[in-house]
């Protein structure tokens, strides 16, 4: 049987609140985070409506209430999760650091992040939007779409810190817009790698291997 329509769908909120036993007010909080957790442990296509709801602790009549399919709640998910990260990644990319120094403390805050997240799953996780944009970029438009809006907003604050950096005459590039290209296609290459080999050793290699990208010189690296 087909769904209805989400406005046929609707209900009171008193049922939802019924149904979700008082917590209907962060039902479609829980259905994001956990959309979004079951992608990146596992992958889009394993990640069934069924599995999210139960993850979340929500009713299946009240994911349809919020969302009309799992696309359209990851898209959504994925929008909410990159405004909770843009406030680190103003403080990382702040304007008063030198512009080397802010991407130095960018690999190193992945670097503490990716060791989190194994530690608590055991697994690195590497970077959700090249993993799920990889799987889903010939099936899925409408959430491909988003993960190269998200991607394209992530390479501003790489390019930002390189223009800076350029300004400070720390370094010489010709096009700070392609460095940035280069050196976020070589940073998620890292976090894939270290993916598959689930080896946090690899992140390693990030902050030198990003100045070489910039012609820094390995004798003009200040200790991290």
């Amino acid at each position: 049987m087909r769904h209805l329509s989400r406005r046929a769908r609707k209900r009171p909120a008193r049922e939802l609140r019924s149904e979700n036993m008082g917590r209907v007010s962060d039902a479609k909080e829980r259905l994001m985070e956990a959309v979004l957790e079951l992608i990146w442990t596992g992958s889009y296509g394993s990640t069934t409506i069924d599995l999210i709801c139960e993850k979340a602790a929500v009713k299946k009549g009240s994911f349809y209430y919020f969302f009309d399919s799992k696309c359209e709640l990851a898209a959504a998910a994925l929008d909410a999760d990159w405004e909770r990260r843009r406030p680190e990644l103003d403080a990382l990319f702040s304007p008063t650091i030198p512009g080397l120094e802010r991407l130095r403390k960018f690999c190193e805050f992945g670097y503490k992040k990716q060791l989190g997240l194994k530690e608590k799953y055991g697994s690195v996780l590497g970077c959700p939007l090249y993993a799920l944009g990889s799987e889903i970029c010939t099936q899925e438009h409408k959430l491909q779409a988003k993960v190269q809006q998200i991607l394209a907003q992530h390479k501003k604050y790489v390019e930002s810190a390189i223009r800076d950096a350029q300004a400070e005459n720390s370094i010489r590039v010709s096009d700070p817009a392609e460095k940035a290209r280069t050196i976020q296609a070589y940073y998620e290459g890292l976090l894939t790698q270290a993916r598959i080999q689930n080896d946090m050793e690899i992140l390693k290699e990030a902050p030198r291997g990003i100045f070489s990208i910039l012609g820094v010189k390995e004798t003009e690296l200040t200790p991290a």
